[in-house]
């Protein structure tokens, strides 16, 4: 595929990807967010669903460009796909500090108006420890911040000059975590759902990572069975 073509597809991608931003943002500003029985948590619910999505994408993509070499150039579009993963996840993390934990907004926007900055910690300090509570006691809060931190370590050495500057293979085994990632599943309510599609996925991509490694090793050595 010619590069103008990527350079297309991409554009296609970015305005796909921030399509359900463009959603909630429109349902915010016409009124009918404020009509929802629970704002907050739809809020909290369409973020947790695109961050899945964006993620499964992301992970198809590996086993989808091995079924013809036709559509091998996919794997050009998985890091993208991937970022927008950690923008959704990371909306749907701030949608829980800054909305439901109770933390102050608009009196910390007032605040940065009147150039008080440091009342910003104080908001900040009022919360934290019901946070920390929820950190503690609900699991489901535990393995989905876990899955947050994976994403946000592969987002920060997505860029190719830090990839360049770990060593490939290095590099590789960082960003084999993403199947890590996918452990939040029998926890987290938000992607109990897709249960049997991440299963899907995981196993096209086990196997076709079983199948290079075999490929690369055999004869020389059994241990890389």
């Amino acid at each position: 595929m010619s590069k103008r073509a990527i350079v297309v597809l991409k554009i296609l991608l970015h305005i796909l990807c921030l399509a359900p931003l463009a959603s909630l943002l429109h349902f915010y500003t016409s009124g009918a967010l404020a009509l929802n029985a629970d704002p907050v948590n739809y809020i909290t619910h369409f973020t947790g669903d695109w961050a899945i999505w964006t993620l499964l994408g992301s992970l198809a993509i590996t086993p989808l460009r091995r079924l013809s070499p036709k559509i091998s150039f996919l794997i050009r579009f998985r890091r993208l796909i991937g970022l927008y993963a950690f923008f959704y996840a990371s909306l749907h993390l701030a949608t829980y500090v800054f909305l439901f934990s109770g933390y102050d907004v608009p009196s910390a926007f007032a605040a940065i108006k009147a150039g008080h900055p440091g009342q910003l910690i104080t908001l900040w300090k009022a919360v934290w420890p019901t946070m920390w509570d929820d950190l503690r006691k609900r699991r489901f809060i535990q393995v989905g911040f876990f899955a947050w931190v994976i994403l946000l370590a592969l987002a920060c050495t997505s860029p190719a000059f830090i990839m360049r500057a770990m060593g490939g293979k290095n590099w590789q085994r960082l960003h084999r975590l993403v199947n890590q990632s996918v452990f939040v599943r029998p926890e987290h309510p938000f992607a109990q759902p897709y249960d049997i599609t991440f299963a899907v996925v995981d196993g096209q991509r086990m196997q076709a990572h079983r199948r290079q490694r075999r490929a690369k090793c055999f004869p020389r050595s059994i241990d890389c069975l």
